[in-house]
């Protein structure tokens, strides 16, 4: 495994694109929008930099890790020689499924497909090609380049090989990895959201205000991050997503707080659009 391809140049792919290039992979970041791969590109060079400035890393690794990554925005061209490819796009099943069928035809024979999905059926979105056995879910974490952990989940037709080849790669990355068995929201993403989302209504309810929710659950349970703080980080649209998926396919306990579903409607998705549950303009 020496060429990864990354699909989507947003938050999540810029971060494994940055992450990889570091481990010493060539990578191929692609995205279907100039101005998304413009942006991504000044900002791992940015990361890069700054990591030099503090002494995570020396000179000469960002300057290896620079000359690693190529920035595409044909898809054909960005995967047709790809060893791995990972897709870390929008949380929508149909936009998945159609992106596998794509890199079904366009990857070589023996290329592994992962995709980066929180909630999502690798299963589903495998059956869309001719390599189920191929197919896998790789849940990194934001920020990626800090994150230890890699969820790795097997569809029903994942073999074994397909999930020694993720491992290797995960260690690669400097990454633990926890193996799952797919079920929807997999283990943290399903822990994760009712957390969040019983802080969403307790804040609805008047029960505390969102830095003393955040400050309880960080200091009285030791949590790294309060999760009000780590909704907006992941962006409140994102958090709807996998809460709607969530109570669709594993009942009431995971009805969204309405006062999530009001946010996303005024457009206060977090940090990504500068207010959410906390205000960053």
């Amino acid at each position: 495994m020496q060429q990864m391809s990354v699909v989507g140049a947003g938050t999540m792919g810029r971060g494994i694109a940055y992450t990889a290039a570091l481990s010493g992979f060539k990578v191929k970041l692609h995205d279907i929008d100039d101005s998304n791969l413009k942006q991504a590109e000044a900002s791992i060079e940015e990361l890069l930099q700054k990591s030099a400035d503090k002494g995570f890393i020396d000179g000469d690794q960002a300057e290896a890790a620079k000359q690693q990554l190529n920035y595409e925005n044909d898809l054909q061209e960005a995967v047709h020689d790809a060893d791995v490819v990972i897709e870390a796009v929008l949380e929508e099943i149909p936009l998945k499924v159609d992106i596998f069928r794509k890199l079904d035809e366009y990857c070589p024979n023996h290329t592994v497909l992962a995709t980066n999905t929180s909630t999502l059926s690798p299963t589903e979105i495998g059956a869309s090609t001719n390599r189920p056995e191929k197919v896998i879910a790789m849940h990194f974490f934001n920020p990626v380049h800090k994150m230890k952990l890699i969820e790795i989940i097997k569809g029903l037709d994942t073999s074994e090989e397909t999930v020694r080849i993720v491992q290797d790669l995960g260690e690669k990355m400097n990454k633990e990895t926890v193996e799952v068995n797919e079920f929807p929201g997999f283990v943290t993403s399903r822990m994760n959201c009712l957390i969040g989302n019983e802080a969403m209504n307790m804040y609805m309810e008047g029960v505390a205000s969102a830095e003393d929710i955040d400050k309880a659950l960080k200091l009285g349970l030791n949590h790294p991050m309060g999760p009000l703080e780590l909704a907006d980080l992941v962006g409140l649209d994102s958090r709807l997503r996998n809460m709607n998926y969530l109570y669709e396919t594993l009942g009431e306990k995971y009805r969204p707080c309405p006062l999530l579903i009001k946010y996303v409607k005024a457009g206060k998705l977090g940090w990504k659009s500068g207010e959410g549950f906390y205000n960053y303009r």
